[in-house]
C-alpha cells in the first residue's frame, strides 16, 4: 500500500475531472459523488459494493462502490448507470452478493431482487419475491429467503419460504416452505441451513427457535434443528462449522451465538456471546454486538474476535487505537480476505448519511468515507468496475 498526499487544489481538480470526463471508466455525475480516502492498494481484490438500506417507505436504497486501485469511494452509482430505471434501486436494501458475472441486491420493501452486470453495475432484470430478505448461492442457483406475506392480518402466523432461482435464466424454479420469518442461510454438503426468526411474533414472545435444513437435491425441508429464539445471522467457516446468532427476546433472554456441526446436524456449542452481526475470515470470527442495557439505559457496543478452532474469544478489542467511539451505530461488518482489513459501517442516526470505516488487521483506523442512509451490507469483487 502506498499513501497519497493530496491537497485541496488537487482534490478539487480530481472532482472536476471526474464530473466532466466521458472516457475514463467510473465517472460520477451530479447523481453520484467521489471521495478520496487517502490510500491506494493492490491486494488482488478490485473493490467492494456497499448497499445502503434507506428507511422503509422512502425509496432511498442506494449503491456505493469503493475502488482499491485509486482509493476512491463512489457514492450512489446506480442512477447514472441506469437512467431508464426510473425509481432507482427501490425501497429498503437488505442484502448484496456477487455470483459469477452478476451482482444481486435484495430490495425488501420493493419485494424484488435486482440483478446487475458485475462489470458495469447496469440493470439486467428484477425478480419479484414477496418480502425478500437474504440470498446465497450453490451450483448455479440462487436461494432467497422470504417472509412470504405482506401486511396480511395473520402475517405473524404465516410460514416463510425459500425461493430457488436459476442464475442462467434468472427464473424462479422452486419454492420451499420453512419456519417463521426466515433470515440468513449457508450451504454445506448440498444442504441449505436457514435461520428462522419469528420476528413478526414479538408481541406474543413466541419467536421461532429453529434452523431449517433443506435437501438441495430434492429442494424439500428434511428437518429442523432446535437452537435459540429469534435467529438471524449465519456464517460457515473453513472447518464447515455453522455459526448462527440469536437475538433473544430483547428483555430477559440475551443474545447468544451457537455453533452447528453439519455432519450431525446438532448444536455443538452455544456461547454467551452477544451477536448483532458477524463475519468469518480465516481462523477468526469477527463479531460486534449492540445491546440495550436497562441498567445504563443505553446501548452497549462490543467488538470481539473468536478463534474458530477453540471457540474461544481471543480479543475483546477488534479496534485497538481508541477510535471506536466514532462509530455511533455499527450496522455492517466485512473483512477483506486478502489483507484482513476490517470494514465496519455506521448507520449514525438512521435518517442521515452513514459512514464506513476501514481498520487494519491490527485494529488501527486507515480511512473513512460517507455512505448513503443506513449502510447495510458489503460485497467484495475481483472484477473491476468499468
Amino acid at each position: 500500500m502506498k499513501q497519497k498526499h493530496i491537497n485541496i487544489l488537487q482534490l478539487a481538480a480530481l472532482i472536476v475531472l471526474t464530473l466532466t470526463s466521458s472516457c475514463r471508466g467510473l465517472e460520477p455525475t451530479n447523481k453520484s459523488t467521489a471521495e478520496i480516502t487517502g490510500t491506494e492498494e493492490d491486494n488482488g481484490i478490485c473493490g467492494f459494493f456497499l448497499l445502503n438500506q434507506g428507511n422503509m417507505g422512502t425509496n432511498k436504497c442506494t449503491l456505493d462502490y469503493y475502488d482499491y486501485s485509486s482509493g476512491i469511494y463512489y457514492k450512489n452509482i446506480f442512477p447514472e448507470r441506469n437512467k431508464d430505471v426510473v425509481l432507482g434501486l427501490g425501497d429498503s436494501g437488505n442484502d448484496i452478493k456477487v455470483y459469477g458475472n452478476k451482482l444481486y441486491a435484495v430490495i425488501n420493501g420493493s419485494n424484488l431482487v435486482e440483478v446487475m452486470d458485475l462489470a458495469t453495475a447496469r440493470h439486467i432484470t428484477q425478480i419479484s419475491i414477496p418480502n425478500c430478505r437474504y440470498l446465497t448461492f450453490h451450483k448455479g442457483y440462487a436461494y432467497v429467503t422470504s417472509y412470504a406475506g405482506n401486511n396480511e392480518p395473520d402475517i405473524a402466523s404465516t410460514l416463510g419460504s425459500v425461493f430457488k432461482i436459476d442464475t442462467t435464466t434468472l427464473n424462479i424454479v422452486g419454492k420451499c416452505t420453512v419456519g417463521y420469518q426466515p433470515e440468513e442461510m449457508v450451504v454445506s454438503s448440498d444442504k441449505l441451513y436457514v435461520a428462522n426468526s419469528g420476528g413478526y411474533r414479538y408481541d406474543s414472545g413466541d419467536y421461532d427457535t429453529r434452523v431449517s435444513v433443506i435437501d438441495l437435491n430434492t429442494f424439500t425441508e428434511i428437518k429442523k434443528i432446535e437452537v435459540a429464539p429469534n435467529l438471524e445471522k449465519m456464517e460457515i467457516d473453513r472447518l464447515q462449522q455453522i455459526w448462527v446468532s440469536s437475538r433473544g427476546n430483547y428483555f430477559d433472554i440475551p443474545s447468544t451465538t451457537s455453533v452447528i456441526d453439519p455432519s450431525t446436524d446438532q448444536v455443538k456449542a452455544t456461547l454467551p456471546l452477544p451477536n448483532t452481526n458477524m463475519t468469518v475470515c480465516g481462523d477468526s470470527l469477527y463479531v460486534y454486538a449492540s445491546e440495550w442495557s436497562y441498567d445504563a439505559m443505553a446501548y452497549e457496543v462490543s467488538y470481539k474476535i473468536v478463534d474458530i478452532n477453540t471457540l474461544n474469544i481471543v480479543s475483546n478489542r477488534m479496534i485497538t487505537d481508541g477510535t471506536e467511539p466514532a462509530i455511533a451505530s455499527p450496522y455492517a461488518i466485512a473483512v477483506n480476505p486478502q489483507t484482513r482489513d476490517i470494514l465496519i459501517s455506521d448507520a449514525v442516526d438512521y435518517v442521515t448519511p452513514g459512514k464506513v470505516f476501514c481498520y487494519s488487521k491490527d485494529g488501527k483506523k486507515k480511512w473513512e468515507a460517507t455512505t448513503g442512509d443506513i449502510p447495510a451490507c458489503i460485497a467484495f469483487t475481483y472484477t473491476k468496475l468499468e
